[in-house]
Formats: C-alpha cells, structure tokens, sequence
C-alpha cells in the first residue's frame, strides 16, 4: 500500500474510532444504563454525569497502563532474571550487582552527573538572557525565531551538524569543520579530534543540547517577563534603580517559579540523553551515558538482565524529578 494513502487510513480509522466510541459509550449510557426518563430520571442523569468523565478518560488510561505501566513492571521483572538458555532464571539483585562492578557503569553516572550540572544552568541562562534582550529589539520575534529553531530539528540531525562543526582532516587539508578552521587558522597549529578529547568532548556533546533547549527556555521565560506588572518595574526605576538591579533583584525573583519549572524539564531531558552521545561518540572515548550504556547492554550485548536493571536506574532518578515537578505546578494552580 502506498505509504501517503496507508497514513490517511491510518488518521481516518483512528479519528474515527474515537468519535465513534465516544458516541457509542454516551448512547448506551443514556439510553440503556441511566435513561433520563421516569420516577428516577433525576437520579440517572446524575449518575449518568458522574460516569461520563470516566468514559472519556478510560482509553488514555488503558494506552497509559499499556503502553507506561506494564512496561515498567515488565523492565523491573527482567531485571531481577538472567537469560539460562531459553528460559528466564530468577537471580533477585545480581545484575544489579554486576551493573555496580562495570567501570562503564559509573562512567556513565559521572557523565550525567556533569551533564546534569552543566546543561540545565546553561540553557536556562541563555534561555533567560536570549529571553530578556530579544524583547527589547524591534526585530526581537525574528531573533527568537531563529533561536527556537533548533527546537524543531531531531537530536539526531542536529547531532549531525555540530559532528561536521567538529570535523578533522588531516593536516595539511582543508578543514570543512567550522571549530578546526578557526582553531588552525588563528593559532597554526595541526587540527584537533575535538570528540576524542577526554573529559572536554563531554563539553561538547553538551554544547548541542544546550543549543537545542535554549530555545525552548527563552520561549517559556519571555511569557513569563511580560507577565511581570509594568507598575512594578516603573516603582523600581523611579526608586533609582539600574538595569542590571531591576533584572536581578525585581525581575528574576518574580519568575523564579518558572525558572524552577524550565530547569527541571530540561534535566528530566538530561537524564535520558541518548541521540546525541550514540550518533555523536557512540559512547566512546569516556563519553559513556546511562541511556547508552543500557542500549549497549540491551542490543549489542544482549544482556538484558543488566540493561533493564541500567532502565531501571535511570527511572529510579527521572521520577523523584517528576513528582517534584508536579507538586510545583500543582502549588502554583491553587
């Protein structure tokens, strides 16, 4: 079947699944289950409401329990096996054992403890600063456009273009990597493996994602700047205040909840950073990460024991980062 007609059929009968179980499940709600007519029609029409939600919400619940609970409760349960043969042998907390032994392992926890470190505070201050300037251009929606931009390139493709930024040639040839062409031009000495440099390409991987999600950071804080009360920023001005203290002490402290809300996305992001480091380094060259090391775990070496255990790991420290996301936001609707 040709692919553009297999993706309309795929929309339609999907769209139209939807509609039709929803009209279907409010039919039977009303007509059979609680009809709207007799001694107890209003009794049934509360109850009717009172079910009606639940219909909506119950396939997102089932394609959550699907497709998010059972895989978890499936990782943690293959974890706790290791493959005998054809079969799966319990072995309670040795992979986990194993996993702790692994000098990859731990690599791979440094990794993302910098990475942690570094991107979150880098994207969101750009983001912050891009956010701030941008507003006071008359050309500052173009500038945000081209900011955001990378938001709308993969990880991949833009793992591709910061690896031709990198590029090395010999030397001697000329340099198509922007990073080598500048670096030789201005100091003459030979070319540089910028990836293979231990501990600085770790710097370079983060470069790319902190690209990536600055964009999206100056998006978040420029709404909220402009929803800081003008009055506010006239009292601090007519007070004598400078730029740089109405920015930091009247502007930064206003919207810190929100900093807080782009911080902590962008680190639940860090936490499962996997396109760059595989399409960049692979891991090598002690570039190791979490996500990688359980795609090694799972798919090369076919240890599947150890890399849900490494799944395992990385949930373990996404999810208090999400409940306290969560429990912010909440805070902030009341």
């Amino acid at each position: 079947m040709n692919p553009a007609i297999q993706a309309v059929l795929t929309v339609a009968i999907g769209v139209g699944g939807c509609v039709l179980y929803f009209w279907l499940s409010n039919l039977f709600l009303d007509k059979v289950l609680y009809p709207p007519r007799g001694p107890n029609a209003g009794r049934n029409i509360n109850r009717a409401n009172m079910i009606r939600p639940w219909l909506f919400l119950l396939p997102a619940m089932i394609a959550l329990g699907l497709y998010l609970a059972y895989p978890v409760f499936a990782t943690f349960w293959l974890s706790l096996h290791k493959d005998v043969g054809a079969t799966k042998q319990f072995v309670g907390l040795d992979n986990y054992r194993q996993m702790m032994t692994e000098g990859k392992f731990w690599e791979s926890m440094r990794n993302n403890m910098l990475w942690l470190i570094v991107v979150p505070a880098m994207a969101t201050a750009f983001g912050l600063l891009a956010a701030q300037l941008t507003d006071r251009l008359k050309w500052g929606n173009f500038a945000k456009s081209m900011i955001f931009m990378p938001m709308a390139i993969s990880f991949v493709g833009a793992s591709v273009i910061w690896k031709l930024i990198y590029d090395s040639r010999p030397a001697g040839q000329e340099q198509i990597g922007i990073l080598n062409a500048v670096y030789v031009w201005m100091t003459g000495n030979d070319p540089q493996q910028w990836l293979q440099i231990p501990f600085w390409n770790n710097l370079f991987l983060m470069v790319v994602l902190v690209w990536i999600q600055a964009g999206f950071a100056m998006v978040i804080l420029s709404a909220a700047l402009r929803g800081i009360p003008e009055e506010t920023i006239e009292a601090a001005i007519l007070d004598g205040a400078g730029p740089f203290q109405i920015f930091f002490k009247i502007k930064v402290p206003q919207i810190m909840p929100t900093i807080v809300v782009v911080w902590t996305t962008i680190t639940i992001t860090v936490l499962k950073v996997f396109d760059i480091v595989l399409a960049m380094t692979n891991g090598q060259w002690e570039t190791q990460v979490l996500a990688n090391y359980m795609y090694d775990k799972f798919f090369r070496a076919f240890d599947v024991g150890v890399g849900s255990a490494a799944a395992m790991i990385i949930m373990l420290l996404v999810t208090p980062i999400l409940v306290w996301n969560v429990h912010n936001a909440r805070k902030e609707m009341r």
